[in-house]
């Protein structure tokens, strides 16, 4: 019983692992989405070319995915399989519903985005971002005029004991003869405190961050060689807050920059992360519709072998199949059908042997009757004419010899015919034997060519050895008689692979006078002859040899030009219980 599972003949990621790889690639967006958006905001501009890259190389394989699915639907659909137009047409459907839904969300996302950039431009921050800015540095130049004043009054003066109000620290330095700077007194916040001058020219020194955080420096040179910082306090924060206000400023210049680059980044995200979810989608879509429709297929290709003959398939379904029930109904049908030809069979063999039987009765009565008459002729003359018996007696008994050594033959080939092949499957080399065949003949029939050339020196078939002989036998006989004795006869050997496997072709061609197509149809049948002296029995039983070695034979024929008798007999080890 031949088993046919219901799954497709090719796939190169099954479902589960397509789902797998959806949700991986899922994750991925996700995790690499928050990324995108992150630097896309900082700085508005698209992610570097290696970026890029990187992110490109999932759609472009999936698209190869796509394309080796897409193909290999194309080469069903152009040699016309079962079933690839309807997937075909399942798959589009799949298709349309997945652009169809994905267009409007495409639609709508690009409208959002572009109404969120613009609306993001019509408030108005950097005008206001600009009217803060300009407060700022007017109060730092309002405290630059009053730390200067107050610069001024106070020059000259011993090192105070007390601040004045808005200074934060004073701080005397002198360089001593090694050149390094020492401090002669402090007053003031410690946080203002410095371990050297940050210049030796009086006047404002320039700030630096975080040095100078939140402070702005003056230097005095009170007396030759020491050198006076004083350091005026600007407000807590304050540098904080103009660092604040150019960020906030530069990150809404970025909102212009992303209305120049709105439709690339939109291009770009779908690029990395739709596009290749909607590959996906595809690509599981085809799976599921070679999945969905692959039960379909195999039920018509079974259908299909059922038809041609093969009434021992029977398919396996898978558990939960929806199709279940038809499968196990066509199963069952398939073997009430095996049933029924099986009847059929053992009533066309009885009608067979009936046949055969009948004719063999014929056939044993036509030489009884010669043989009668022979017997009669003898009895007679010695009844009359004993003295004159010696003149018929020759005669009439070869007459008798002959007829019953065609008895003879007739019955052996119809038991030979009638009883099963004893299958031994003994290694037989066929270059040998075939030359021993062909060696009973060169010398009885000199003006015939045989031509062996062609014959593979090491190929063997698992056939005992006295039948394959029968079968080159009656063969190469069959060959010399349609040539009248004079011609040629080529035998060759050629190894053929049929589905899984392997057999050895063995071709016997005549140039004879061919057989015609109503002689064709009834060569294999038993006591069908065109000899005078032929039995009928010879190519019937070279066929039930072939057949119960698991093998077949047939032929091709042209009147005037001659004959091809091919027989394939397996050389595979698997082969050997068929």
């Amino acid at each position: 019983m031949k088993m046919v599972r219901t799954h497709p003949r090719y796939s190169i990621i099954n479902v589960r692992g397509m789902l797998l790889l959806y949700v991986l690639l899922s994750i991925l967006t996700v995790l690499f989405s928050h990324s995108f958006f992150i630097t896309t905001l900082q700085d508005g501009s698209l992610p570097g070319i290696l970026n890029r890259i990187v992110f490109f190389t999932v759609p472009v394989v999936l698209m190869v995915f796509m394309a080796f699915s897409l193909i290999r639907l194309l080469r069903d659909i152009i040699l016309r399989r079962t079933g690839s137009k309807f997937q075909a047409r399942l798959m589009a459907y799949f298709i349309i519903s997945v652009v169809l839904a994905a267009v409007p969300v495409t639609i709508i996302t690009i409208q959002s985005v572009y109404e969120l950039v613009r609306f993001w431009r019509s408030i108005n921050i950097n005008s206001t971002l600009q009217y803060a800015q300009n407060l700022a540095m007017e109060n730092y130049s309002m405290n630059l005029d009053r730390f200067e004043k107050l610069s001024l009054e106070i020059e000259g003066e011993p090192f105070p004991s007390e601040l004045s109000e808005g200074l934060g620290a004073v701080q005397d330095f002198r360089q001593n003869d090694d050149g390094n700077w020492v401090s002669l007194g402090f007053q003031g916040d410690a946080s203002r405190e410095l371990p050297s001058p940050p210049t030796n020219q009086p006047g404002f020194v320039s700030r630096e961050l975080p040095r100078d955080i939140d402070t702005i420096r003056y230097i005095q040179i009170p007396q030759r060689g020491v050198y006076r910082i004083l350091s005026y306090k600007l407000g807590e924060g304050f540098d904080a807050l103009i660092t604040a206000m150019e960020n906030e400023r530069s990150r809404f210049d970025v909102i212009d920059s992303l209305e120049l680059n709105v439709k690339p980044l939109v291009i770009y995200y779908y690029g990395v992360f739709l596009f290749p979810i909607l590959l996906m989608t595809i690509i599981i879509t085809i799976s599921f519709s070679r999945r969905i429709t692959q039960p379909i297929v195999e039920l018509a290709e079974a259908t299909t072998r059922v038809a041609e003959g093969d009434f021992s398939i029977q398919i396996i379904s898978r558990p939960g199949d929806e199709l279940g029930q038809l499968i196990k109904s066509f199963n069952a049908m398939v073997q009430n059908l095996e049933k029924s030809r099986n009847a059929l069979l053992k009533a066309e063999k009885i009608s067979v042997w009936q046949t055969m039987a009948q004719q063999l009765a014929h056939e044993i009565k036509n030489p009884l009757t010669p043989i009668k008459l022979s017997a009669e002729r003898v009895l007679r003359r010695w009844r009359n004419e004993p003295e004159r018996v010696g003149e018929i007696l020759e005669s009439s008994m070869l007459a008798i010899i002959q007829e019953v050594e065609s008895l003879s033959t007739m019955l052996t080939e119809f038991r030979t015919l009638s009883r099963p092949t004893e299958l031994s499957r003994t290694w037989t080399m066929i270059r040998d034997l075939i030359e021993e065949s062909i060696g009973l003949y060169r010398g009885g029939y000199p003006e015939v060519q045989f031509d062996i050339s062609h014959v593979g020196a090491a190929i063997s078939v698992k056939m005992e050895k006295r039948y394959l002989s029968q079968i080159l036998t009656n063969l190469i006989i069959n060959g010399i008689d349609a040539m009248d004795g004079r011609g040629r006869i080529e035998i060759r050997t050629d190894l053929v692979k049929k589905r899984e496997s392997r057999y050895c072709r063995l071709s016997i061609k005549d140039t004879g006078k061919g057989i015609s197509a109503e002689e064709g149809a009834e060569i294999f049948t038993p006591y069908f002859t065109t000899k005078e002296s032929g039995t009928g029995l010879g190519l019937p039983i070279v066929e039930r040899i072939v057949n119960d070695h698991g093998g077949t034979i047939w032929f091709n024929s042209a009147i005037g030009v001659g004959t091809t008798f091919f027989i394939d007999l397996p050389i595979d080890e698997n082969q050997d219980n068929q």
